[in-house]
């Protein structure tokens, strides 16, 4: 496995958060081709295939060294692990409680917790820019639901905040612990709590071999995969950032199930997701000309002579 970057390659972070950002968004489509009705057990089966996918991956890139691997993270893997793990569960509390329309737009403020908590517990600074293209993503996205909203339920609207909370907790103790320690072991470890506390309330499992097949690309593709990406691209951008591409899974989510089984958003919502491609592309457009002006300065302004 690679090493922590000691010098952050913003290419390479965005590539990698784009990555995980459709990873994850394919979550809607999967949903809709699992017919078990228990929101515990696909959790619970999505969470088995998670976990013994990220075993894998680091056993393929560690040679073998999982355990080491999963005991070099500490406290600070568990912290993490347990964050993501409470991500999972914050949605679907949220969703058994709420609408989908309420449940996914208090997500949208993901970007925004994110920010705040690496300002806050990082000291990294958020450009104009950023905080600009989070306001107009975030509204884009409020666009996409906004003919679904009605008023929801307090306790469905509470949990479906503690989704974008744990989001940033878990990406502040990411990007606070990667210079010192490999933190992909942290994503298996929040497979295998949500396993622990799944289980008793799944049980008893009905899942039949097509829904174990839907679960096992779940399990790998949108969780494993995605959350790998995620806290690889964590090394190499700052807190506020990973959070405004995470909206691409908001924003592409849709777009996966009106293709694969037909459910057209409205014209409201494409708006909204044209609108929030285009804010993250602005500021990612914008923050590589600064990259590009600030290593062409020191050979404008150095000695000519």
């Amino acid at each position: 496995m690679e090493k922590p970057a000691l010098h952050p390659d913003r290419r390479k972070g965005v590539a990698l958060m784009i990555g995980a950002g459709l990873a994850w968004s394919t979550g809607g489509i999967f949903v809709r081709n699992v017919t078990l009705a228990d929101p515990w057990e696909i959790v619970l089966w999505r969470s088995v295939f998670m976990a013994a996918f990220l075993a894998v991956a680091i056993a393929a890139m560690n040679r073998g060294a999982v355990l080491p691997k999963v005991l070099a993270a500490g406290s600070a893997g568990v912290f993490a692990g347990l964050a993501l793990a409470a991500t999972f569960f914050f949605f679907i509390l949220s969703i058994t409680r709420n609408t989908v329309a309420n449940t996914l737009a208090l997500m949208s403020t993901g970007p925004l917790f994110a920010a705040l908590a690496g300002r806050l517990f990082l000291g990294e600074r958020v450009p104009a820019r950023t905080w600009a293209a989070i306001g107009i993503a975030v509204a884009g996205v409020a666009a996409m639901f906004l003919e679904g909203l009605d008023a929801g339920r307090t306790a469905g609207n509470l949990l479906a905040l503690g989704v974008p909370v744990a989001f940033a907790v878990n990406v502040v103790v990411l990007r606070k612990h990667h210079a010192t320690v490999d933190m992909v072991p942290a994503v298996m470890l929040a497979g295998v709590f949500s396993i622990l506390a799944a289980a008793p309330f799944a049980w008893p499992l009905e899942a039949r071999a097509p829904d174990l097949a839907v679960l096992a690309a779940m399990g790998v593709i949108q969780l494993g995969l995605g959350c790998l990406l995620m806290t690889l691209a964590s090394r190499h951008l700052p807190a506020g950032e990973i959070g405004l591409f995470a909206l691409i899974e908001t924003t592409l989510g849709p777009v996966w199930v009106w293709l694969g089984v037909g459910e057209r958003p409205s014209d409201l919502a494409i708006v909204g997701a044209l609108v929030v491609i285009a804010a993250v592309a602005a500021n990612q457009l914008a923050g590589w000309r600064e990259a590009r002006v600030a290593a062409a300065a020191p050979v404008r302004n150095g000695p000519t002579g």
